[in-house]
């Protein structure tokens, strides 16, 4: 049956999949707790694999809206920019927050913790060393992540293929880079305001870069399938908005975290 719209608006058909994701946050945060308490972790992983299975069918629904039935119109499309640049700017003040706390307490610190920045007996990382190096990866995924974009935009596929491919190892040699990172570290997260506001704000910042390379490696699938083109590929669009906000969190980071608070 064609049901023929006299508006450009997309309204969505009914779906399971926001009930579906309730009930597996709920079964995810409920399992965090009963693993707090009694380290049984088999509701968590319930949780876990409700949330996964309801992302992966939603999605699929969104951009099977998009690219086959030809719902998203210029108009919707607009919505979407605009929902991506606020869910970014919430990000951001997400962010501040971190850096919020973080410069409370280095500006001005507590004799608690020596009146000194580093707190005393805390060893800071070299910020010449592993973080410099994963401040060149994310550059330089940044400026792979723009070929991509513009290879697109030109109709280059085999330009976008080797660009966007590139900014997914990228992003996991970050990743892995930050995990060693980790292992090695001198302090952890119990050791005074410093260790929890660098584990805090290095540890969001690691989870939002793997989140992207996993928003970019869907981009990267569903350009081989031919999802995209020149003119309409704002799923592609978005992820580089997300993956350009990571990188310039990270300056921060690296920065202020790293350099000036070494």
């Amino acid at each position: 049956m064609t049901i023929n719209n006299n508006h450009p608006y997309h309204l969505v058909d009914y779906s399971p999949w926001p009930l579906t994701g309730a009930i597996g946050v709920m079964t995810l945060v409920t399992g965090m707790v009963k693993w707090f308490h009694n380290f049984n972790m088999n509701l968590l992983i319930l949780g876990y694999i409700i949330v996964l299975l309801t992302m992966y069918q939603w999605w699929r629904d969104i951009y099977r809206e998009s690219t086959f039935q030809g719902k998203h119109t210029i108009l919707v499309c607009k919505g979407l920019r605009w929902g991506m640049i606020l869910f970014i700017i919430s990000e951001i003040f997400f962010f501040i927050s971190f850096f919020w706390a973080f410069f409370h307490s280095s500006l001005s610190p507590n004799i608690e913790i020596g009146a000194i920045w580093p707190p005393m007996s805390i060893i800071p990382f070299n910020p010449f060393q592993i973080p410099l190096l994963n401040t060149i990866i994310l550059i330089t995924s940044g400026i792979t992540v723009t070929w991509a974009h513009h290879s697109l935009m030109e109709n280059n596929f085999t330009q976008s293929t080797q660009s966007l491919l590139i900014t997914i190892m990228l992003g996991i040699y970050f990743s892995i880079l930050q995990g060693y990172e980790y292992l090695e570290a001198p302090f952890s997260i119990a050791d005074s305001i410093y260790g929890s506001t660098f584990f805090m704000a290095t540890g969001f910042h690691g989870l939002h870069v793997i989140i992207g390379t996993i928003f970019l490696f869907t981009c990267f699938i569903r350009h081989l399938n031919n999802h995209f083109s020149k003119n309409h590929h704002f799923g592609f669009e978005a992820a580089a908005w997300y993956w350009h906000f990571v990188d310039v969190v990270w300056l921060f980071l690296y920065i202020s975290i790293y350099w000036w608070g070494n």
